[in-house]
């Protein structure tokens, strides 16, 4: 198809095809990170076209996704879907808050926050509201804002966007598999430290004094990881794969093992909540067969992700293991797009649980979303190639430098083992404040699994102790 236009010098009327003009609008959005009006467009493209004709080709690649809109009426902006959702390097810096000691909660979040911390007696009891997912006009509607994806998009960059689905995933494979297992089992309460999680995950070595559901939890994790990991480009928002998913992370751990991979038939309820899910196994199917389809729809992988944590959960189609079914299922945007994964590292699970509870009892996400963003910002500036500029001292990793250094020195030069290291980490801890002793112990832990060759002398442990102690470590 072609359009006449008239160039502005002249008025000369010529004849341009559709998909040039498309290409013509992106190459202007791409220029404008935070968005341009219909008349700011109009006026970049360097030729005169009419607004109602210009306004119906948006709307085509609008319906595309190709492009996206933020406001409305005539304060309407129009935005380029996520590939170009970049930002330069001294703007990156305003949005980062990792600087920051501890989750910066938005005023929004703050009053769910509070809502859902009023006793159980005090909150109103409400049923599940198909409306809340109905209404989600994927591309349209979003939870994320502009600012919100242009940070996210910053921080999950990697060097393999345009390898084979998983590349990045599987280049990370070793560590993503100790951390995920272990924080999103640490958010379902398991006790496992980060050290037994990487004995168990490595070397299916179960810590002496946990259960064995804790232990059954972790491998599960570890299977559900790496079966998304090897999907490749076949990874997708279906059945088959959320299916899937909830079978290996349920596997051995449903009192009906036929309910492992199967959606809910019986009601269920949810512990210290006034929410009551669905409870019409038709209804249930509807509706979760309406989540993954929209999940689908959706063209930016954060929002994906965020709509597949907050919609998963909500509808509770499983008869247990739904938040831990959400939260692997978050990652598949990353995985297919060799972004930086989610392994929800250091997410207080306080907060996680209350995010949650403003999706099942308010409908309202903005608690969930400020720690979904926080917790993607630590597992990228983990995982990923983030600029330098983006990072500054730890607070609390500067607070306690002394401290750590010397635990961890004190492991090396005296050739500890992982059981008694990680036993010695936990009686060091007692020293601290109790509300840091978690954190603290995280930390030397995490430090003692990245330590490397080229990384010891920070420790003030010879070659020849490292060495020692790294053999020991590793068996």
């Amino acid at each position: 198809m072609y359009i006449s236009v008239a160039k502005c010098i002249n008025l000369e009327v010529v004849k341009i095809s559709e998909n040039k003009l498309f290409d013509l609008v992106k190459e202007k959005l791409a220029k404008l990170p935070y968005g341009a009006s219909l008349e700011e467009i109009k006026k970049g493209l360097g030729f005169h076209i009419e607004l109602r004709t210009l306004q119906r080709r948006l709307k085509k690649l609008t319906e595309e996704g190709e492009i996206y809109t933020s406001g409305g009426s005539r304060a309407t902006k129009y935005h380029l879907a996520f590939e170009t959702n970049l930002v330069r390097e001294s703007e990156l810096e305003k949005l980062i808050l990792s600087k920051k000691e501890g989750i910066y909660i938005s005023p929004a979040g703050q009053k769910i926050m509070d809502a859902v911390s009023k006793p159980i007696r005090e909150r109103t009891r409400v049923g599940y509201n198909r409306d809340f997912l109905e209404s989600y006009r994927p591309n349209k509607d979003q939870f994320l804002t502009k600012d919100d994806l242009i940070k996210l998009t910053a921080l999950g960059k990697t060097n393999t966007p345009n390898q084979p689905a998983g590349t990045h995933a599987k280049e990370i494979l070793n560590r993503l598999l100790i951390d995920l297992s272990w924080n999103s089992s640490r958010l379902e309460g398991n006790t496992y430290s980060l050290l037994d999680t990487k004995r168990l995950v490595e070397f299916g070595e179960s810590a002496d004094e946990k259960s064995v559901e804790e232990s059954q939890m972790i491998i599960n994790h570890k299977d559900a990881i790496e079966f998304l990991v090897q999907l490749g480009d076949e990874i997708e928002f279906n059945s088959y794969v959320i299916l899937n998913l909830h079978a290996l992370l349920s596997d051995n751990l449903l009192q009906n093992q036929y309910s492992i991979g199967r959606l809910r038939s019986i009601p269920v309820g949810i512990h210290e909540s006034t929410y009551t899910p669905l409870a019409i196994p038709q209804l249930i199917s509807d509706q979760f067969d309406l989540i993954l389809k929209k999940t689908r729809e959706i063209k930016n992988p954060f929002e994906q992700a965020f709509f597949i944590l907050v919609h998963l959960p909500y509808l509770q189609p499983f008869d247990d293991v739904n938040k831990r079914t959400s939260r692997l299922a978050a990652n598949i945007p990353f995985v297919k797009n060799n972004l930086s994964p989610l392994s929800f590292v250091e997410m207080p699970s306080d907060l996680y649980i209350k995010g949650i509870l403003g999706i099942y009892e308010l409908n309202q996400v903005d608690l969930l979303k400020d720690v979904f963003i926080w917790g993607y910002e630590r597992s990228a500036v983990r995982y990923a190639a983030i600029r330098q500029t983006v990072g500054e001292p730890d607070p609390f990793r500067t607070k306690y430098r002394n401290e750590i250094r010397d635990l961890i020195t004190d492991i090396i030069s005296n050739n500890l083992s992982p059981k008694k290291g990680s036993q010695k980490i936990k009686s060091r801890s007692m020293d601290f404040p109790v509300d840091e002793r978690s954190r603290f112990v995280e930390y030397v832990e995490a430090e003692l699994i990245a330590i490397h060759e080229g990384s010891f002398a920070r420790f003030r442990v010879t070659p020849s102790e490292f060495r020692v102690w790294k053999d020991h470590w590793s068996r």
